[in-house]
């Protein structure tokens, strides 16, 4: 049986989240995530002074601050939305991801001859609307769907800018959502209409369950979280898109992997050397599925 390293006469079942020493309940304190031994808490309070997180990334002064600036964002675009005219509206027309344009009703190739000919185009990734790619992480038209992707980034983001700081944290965000679009690009019908940040939640999920894996916590209560979903996502397949959700979880594992396991010695640099090759690689596949459609 393992027992604490500190008092060898004592089983140990927990490991300290940062060195991964088997700890007994005398020498566990609590931490964001798992539990820390004597000399790593005391390690860890050297990195407070130093303004630093547990990941390296500088510490917010509000771990909060980052996670309702983006909620703030998602509430402002579907504000303009309803003003818009709702779903039918051409803010989200514009907004929107579709892998490639097309014209409503003709079968017009081009955008200025659709419209010419009295048509409605739809803009899409593969005919220039570049956009898309990223603003549809910021879409909603059903209030619902927005409530319950605003309600996960408000409990899992300053959980997650603790541990790794605003900058890595914000890295995280944006790229899995990118991540998300890349294989709404190639996985979904050529002109799919796909919006919301589902994508960047999965790839919450996922940062969560790997820092949790890293520090051995107790996993059960993420995963029934990510079981809750895949369920949902599953059942309704037919109206949400099970694409952006695994986009985003994939992109997620990747980019958390980089910035929880990367090497203690020059650790920022391998952490966005890190982000930067995933970011690459998301942009490559999405390159690639432009010039299939184009």
């Amino acid at each position: 049986m393992p027992v604490c390293y500190r008092h060898p006469d004592r089983e140990s079942h927990i490991r300290c989240q940062r060195c991964s020493r088997p700890i007994c309940p005398d020498c566990m304190n609590d931490a964001a995530v798992g539990f820390q031994c004597p000399a790593c808490l005391a390690e860890g309070r050297k990195q407070t002074r130093q303004g630093r997180t547990p990941y390296g990334g500088r510490r917010s002064a509000n771990p909060q601050a980052t996670s309702l600036t983006l909620i703030a964002v998602n509430v402002g675009v579907w504000l303009a939305t309803v003003l818009a005219g709702g779903a039918s509206s051409g803010l989200v027309r514009t907004l929107v991801l579709r892998p490639d344009g097309g014209c409503v009703g003709l079968g017009a190739p081009d955008a200025g001859s659709c419209t010419s000919s009295g048509g409605l185009w739809l803009p899409g990734v593969a005919d220039g609307a570049l956009w898309q790619l990223v603003t549809n992480a910021f879409l909603h038209v059903d209030v619902l769907h927005l409530l319950l992707n605003m309600v996960a980034v408000y409990v899992l983001g300053p959980q997650l800018e603790g541990l790794l700081g605003r900058a890595r944290f914000l890295a995280l965000y944006l790229v899995s959502a990118l991540s998300a679009s890349a294989l709404v690009m190639w996985a979904a019908p050529q002109f799919q209409a796909t919006l919301g940040a589902s994508g960047a939640v999965f790839g919450l999920f996922a940062a969560y369950l790997v820092v949790a894996l890293k520090v051995k916590a107790p996993l059960q209560p993420i995963l029934v979280i990510l079981g809750i979903n895949l369920l949902i996502t599953v059942v309704g397949r037919g109206f949400i898109s099970w694409q952006g959700h695994l986009g985003g979880f994939v992109g997620g594992i990747l980019l958390a992997l980089a910035l929880v396991y990367a090497p203690k010695q020059q650790r920022a640099r391998w952490q966005w050397a890190g982000v930067a090759a995933v970011a690459v690689l998301v942009l490559v596949v999405i390159a690639a599925r432009v010039a299939v459609l184009a």
